[in-house]
């Protein structure tokens, strides 16, 4: 929905607390898609007509650029939040491996970080929002709950946080990546102690640590392994389960149990590696993201975070 000019909302549909997604239309005659709004990637892709996939590209006036290693790379017109966006690089994907794309109710991805981490040709969709001078500001901002929410393309929605903004900097152009300070477990610094960098990642569902720090992680929230390697809670002990603080820019965010349990055992932590020049990546998901307002500044490099009206 156009909001006015050079402002644009796009509604965001949620499924299960693990996907976010909205609708884009692409081509002439326009075709919709459902893709996940990713600002932990750079490309836009869908469904090729020969891909297995429940909603796949049909046979619209496309010309083909380029063979990818999965895909085909095509351009033309697409259209986001009622905002069109002219000559859009995207991919067509022609092998989807495992179930899960099988699974999903998404179709595809748009991905919202820098283009570095682009590998289709052109630019990712909201840097030609920028350049096609068709955005107001250089800034999209996002609201997810349970219950859906908001990408708000070219500036923010007041309605939708409390001030102050807590605005951080990007520490590496390619994710939206900062820098976070400590993590803390009521109250105690005993995870990140001398600082690491984050990404401010809608499309992950979960929070992501090392390998090292999750285990210590699952030892300090009281999860305990199962046979299948997965770990746990204890449903009895709900009511006692430590707070897990973020201590990002100096300001604490703060999450009790019932924020980062995904039901009553399973949590919202996951091991992932992944080493940068500034030491092992955490990755801040949806299970972080669904308790603040989130804001991508390209202007000035840099993400804000508020709480959520109401919250």
């Amino acid at each position: 929905m156009s909001l006015r000019l050079g402002r644009s909302s796009e509604r965001i549909y949620n499924y299960m607390d693990t996907e976010y997604f909205g609708e884009i239309r692409l081509g002439t005659p326009g075709q919709n898609f459902s893709v996940v709004l990713d600002t932990g990637s750079a490309d836009l892709w869908v469904p090729s007509t020969y891909c297995v996939s429940p909603h796949t590209l049909s046979d619209l006036d496309f010309p083909t650029k380029l063979f990818l290693g999965n895909g085909l790379m095509v351009s033309n017109l697409s259209q986001i939040g009622g905002m069109t966006i002219l000559n859009q690089e995207f991919g067509e994907s022609v092998y989807e491996p495992g179930s899960s794309f099988l699974l999903a109710k998404f179709d595809g991805v748009l991905g919202l970080a820098y283009p570095r981490l682009a590998e289709i040709l052109g630019n990712p969709v909201f840097d030609n929002l920028m350049v096609q001078e068709i955005v107001e500001e250089p800034v999209f901002s996002f609201y997810i709950s349970s219950r859906g929410g908001e990408l708000l393309l070219g500036g923010t929605d007041e309605s939708l946080y409390v001030e102050p903004i807590n605005w951080l900097p990007v520490t590496d152009k390619g994710y939206w990546q900062i820098k976070m300070d400590s993590v803390s477990v009521q109250g105690v610094n005993s995870l990140c102690p001398h600082g690491c960098p984050a990404i401010i990642d809608t499309g992950t569902s979960l929070i992501a640590a090392p390998t090292n720090e999750t285990v210590a992680l699952h030892h300090l929230i009281g999860a305990t392994p199962t046979n299948i390697g997965e770990f746990v809670i204890d449903c009895a002990r709900l009511s006692s389960l430590p707070h897990v603080t973020f201590v990002l820019g100096g300001q604490e965010y703060t999450l009790s149990a019932q924020q980062y349990l995904l039901d009553q055992i399973s949590h919202g932590f996951q091991a992932n590696d992944i080493m940068t020049p500034e030491g092992p990546l955490w990755i801040l998901g949806d299970v972080f993201l669904r308790q603040y307002y989130s804001i991508f500044d390209r202007g000035q490099d840099r993400v804000g975070l508020a709480p959520h009206a109401g919250s």
